[in-house]
């Protein structure tokens, strides 16, 4: 599956509600008295809002400040930077704008306190508003640009550079044609109380812990001593696992037993194993792909834990020993891609010089093959995708339709009531967005060789507008985001087949344009739980936008110009993961297509049977759920999330996830449940000292390796094939059917 479909957790957060009902501003919570408020008893009549979003509001309030502006553009570039950077790495650690809300506001306090005061460059205190749209600007960014997995293959594995402005001009269109949708469907998603989006409630909980006093009551460091001990603890101790002592990273401990025994390799090697018994010592290792699990309900962890354990270390293992698909030719665990004979599939034996298929030279040297394991994957996402579908059906298909009836007629509720205090973005700004995009996206197929024809952009679009809306309806009430990558695949594969490029064009237009519409949508929810000028979320989500990609598009070809071999195990640890997975997805959905691949004839027909797996698979446990209510953890089943998290290997192998569990163990259930007020009060903050210190340590140990060329050649980072660290079956010195025999971890 594709890595960019990035997964959003709520964080678990109790407030009290006479807290914030209650609250007026006064001059402890460092802002204006309020100007502005409703009777005690008018409130959203949805209680989790209640209980988080106050009904007040002070339209006096700044926001078009000097220090909003710079801190913004500042952490926006940051992060868009830092998540690129990591994005080619081996553990591909991801920050979230949980790191620049906290971040952000000691910077901007003390700018507060050394500005003379003005009403731009410092009108008063620091105020929600500001750090709001600081945080909003951000999130625009954080998330890499899906085109840089486009312009990464053409660069380097199909030998077509589009240059600076082809991919910058890609980006931007990707980026902001979305943009124009979320415009059209504010009616349905934003203004309407019973359009939730669960997330934000979370966002606006922990803005509110900046912005309301701790109290007499608090004992221990403040947050923001705390956080500044996680992250000098982990900035010194990342160089260990990072430079030092970096078989820490993938500790295989049980492979050193016999490091001649390929079963064993197999089921406990940490890099290119099934990871059993193997531990990780390294941060980035546990939060690479699934984000930090100190901020995901334990539930979730628990569905998680469950849907890998018997996917990867009980399917895998059945598929692989019983050599179904002649599983055994072909490494345990790999993305990559083989001829039937077990050697490493060469693409470019049947592309013609235009980069299209060809079909004579494919019959002389296909079929092509995956390992067991990537190709149960791939069914996994089928079934991810339908079971989406029916188990919103099942679970919220009456509230959907109910509270899809009332968002076309229910009146504003208090929050859309104080909203009227602020000019609304005139439709016709998001529709010369749209536009704009949409034109320039034309200049971009015909002027550089992107393989897509014309209707193929119309085809795209028509896509994302249909699913917007109806998906958007999901994701604001059950946090769910059905992704479009599987589909918009399977589409043009079928319409276009023996085009790569034409594929994962047609993909990052297709599925992009609905993963940013619902983006903004989210951003500008959360702006009218906040009272944001709507104007102030539109300028800002633009210039993040184009600030993140221009970043985004800087920070990979500085890296692929500049680190030598890169995206191959001799840069390690810029290996690329995510890359070849995107490659590999290019050659079975673009080159060889998915007829080919999944059709009849195909090995791996059975595939295409998930999706209906998938789909019934939840009516069973919501049978259980309704007959036996009693049975509390019925309840808590939750298909989608099993089989779409899952489906991220590869890239990430089950070391990720199996670390990723037992951390979430420690923190999400026995910290909340035996140490709940250390938990409360310093949970969410650990987590965001850790991915920083991470962060910032990782960027410094890349100038100095990159500076000194040294790194220490010693055996806790040296010959990895004897240590279990580093060794790949995907480089292997000796191929075809006899590698997996010869080549192992251990």
């Amino acid at each position: 599956m594709d890595l960019k479909t990035k997964h959003e957790v709520v964080q678990e957060k109790s407030i009290d509600k006479s807290s914030i009902v209650n609250e007026k501003y006064s001059d402890t919570y460092d802002v204006e008295p309020i100007a502005a408020h409703i009777e005690d008893d008018e409130d959203s009549p949805i209680e989790e809002v209640r209980l988080v979003v106050p009904n007040t509001d002070d339209p006096t309030l700044p926001v078009y400040t000097f220090r909003m502006w710079l801190l913004a553009i500042i952490f926006t570039a940051l992060l868009a930077f830092v998540n690129q950077f990591f994005w080619y790495r081996k553990n591909a650690m991801t920050l979230t704008p949980l790191i620049i809300q906290l971040v952000s506001y000691p910077f901007a306090k003390f700018m507060e306190k050394v500005i003379p005061k003005s009403r731009f460059f410092n009108p008063g205190p620091f105020n929600m508003k500001e750090h709001v749209l600081i945080t909003v600007m951000a999130n625009c960014s954080y998330v890499t640009a899906y085109s840089i997995d486009v312009i990464t293959i053409q660069k380097l594995w199909y030998d077509q550079d589009i240059g600076w402005g082809g991919g910058l001009l890609l980006t931007w269109t990707t980026q902001l044609i979305g943009y124009g949708m979320a415009g059209l469907v504010r009616k349905f998603l934003v203004y309407p109380p019973s359009m939730v989006w669960p997330t934000n409630l979370a966002n606006i909980s922990l803005f509110r812990t900046f912005h309301v006093p701790e109290g007499e009551s608090w004992t221990g460091p403040t947050r923001l001593r705390w956080f500044s001990y996680c992250f000098v603890g982990m900035f010194v101790y990342y160089w260990l696992p990072g430079y030092f002592f970096q078989i820490l990273t993938f500790f295989s401990w049980a492979c050193w037993i016999n490091k001649d025994n390929r079963v064993l390799a197999q089921l406990t090697g940490g890099y290119s194993g099934l990871g059993m018994l193997a531990v990780s010592f390294d941060w980035s290792t546990i939060v690479s792909y699934l984000l930090s699990p100190l901020v995901v309900p334990w539930w979730c962890i628990a569905n998680i834990t469950v849907g890998f354990i018997v996917i990867a270390w009980v399917i895998v293992p059945a598929l692989y020993y019983t050599n179904v698909w002649d599983a055994q030719k072909f490494p345990i665990i790999t993305s990559s891609l083989f001829t039937k004979d077990g050697e490493l599939w060469d693409n470019n034996m049947v592309l013609t010089p235009e980069n299209t298929l060809n079909e004579t030279a494919y019959e002389e040297y296909g079929p092509m093959y995956m390992s067991s394991f990537f190709a149960f994957t791939y069914g996994i996402g089928f079934a991810g995708l339908t079971a989406v579908l029916s188990h919103t059906a099942l679970y919220h298909g009456k509230d959907i339709i109910q509270q899809y009836k009332r968002s076309r007629n229910e009146d504003m509720d208090i929050h859309g009531k104080l909203m009227r205090a602020y000019p609304e973005v005139p439709h016709w700004w998001y529709g010369a967005l749209f536009l704009i995009a949409f034109g320039v996206s034309f200049a971009v197929l015909y002027c550089w060789p992107m393989q897509l024809p014309w209707w193929g952009m119309f085809l795209a679009m028509a896509l994302a507008g249909i699913f917007v809306l109806p998906i958007g309806i999901v994701q604001a009430l059950s946090n769910q985001q059905p992704g479009l990558n599987v589909i918009t695949e399977f589409i043009i594969g079928f319409a276009l087949p023996g085009r790569p490029i034409a594929n994962v064009t047609f993909k990052t237009y297709g599925y992009i344009s609905m993963f940013q519409a619902l983006t903004f949508t989210s951003d500008l929810k959360l702006g009218h739980y906040t009272k944001i000028p709507p104007k102030a979320m539109f300028y800002v989500q633009v210039v993040g936008t184009l600030l993140g990609g221009l970043m985004n598009l800087v920070t990979a070809r500085w890296l692929m110009d500049s680190v030598p071999n890169i995206c191959t195990e001799e840069a390690y640890p810029f290996t690329c993961p995510s890359a070849h997975t995107f490659y590999s997805a290019s050659i079975i959905w673009g080159t060889i297509s998915p007829a080919k691949m999944f059709g009849n004839e195909s090995v791996y027909s059975s595939m295409l049977w998930f999706f209906l797996i998938g789909f019934l698979l939840p009516v069973p446990f919501w049978l259980a759920h309704k007959k036996f209510p009693q049975v509390q953890w019925l309840k808590y089943v939750h298909i989608p999330l099993i089989l779409n998290a899952t489906g991220m290997m590869p890239p990430a192998v089950p070391l990720n996830f199996s670390a990723w569990c037992a951390a979430g163990f420690v923190f999400m259930f026995w910290l909340r449940r035996y140490r709940h007020e250390w938990w409360s009060k310093y949970n969410y903050i650990t987590s965001a000292a850790f991915d920083s210190g991470v962060a910032i340590s990782a960027l410094i140990i890349f100038g100095v390796v990159m500076g000194s060329g040294y790194t220490p050649d010693w055996w806790g980072n040296g010959n990895a094939a004897n240590w279990g660290a580093y060794s790949t079956f995907d480089n292997c010195p000796l191929a075809g059917a006899n590698a997996s025999n010869i080549c192992a971890e251990c």
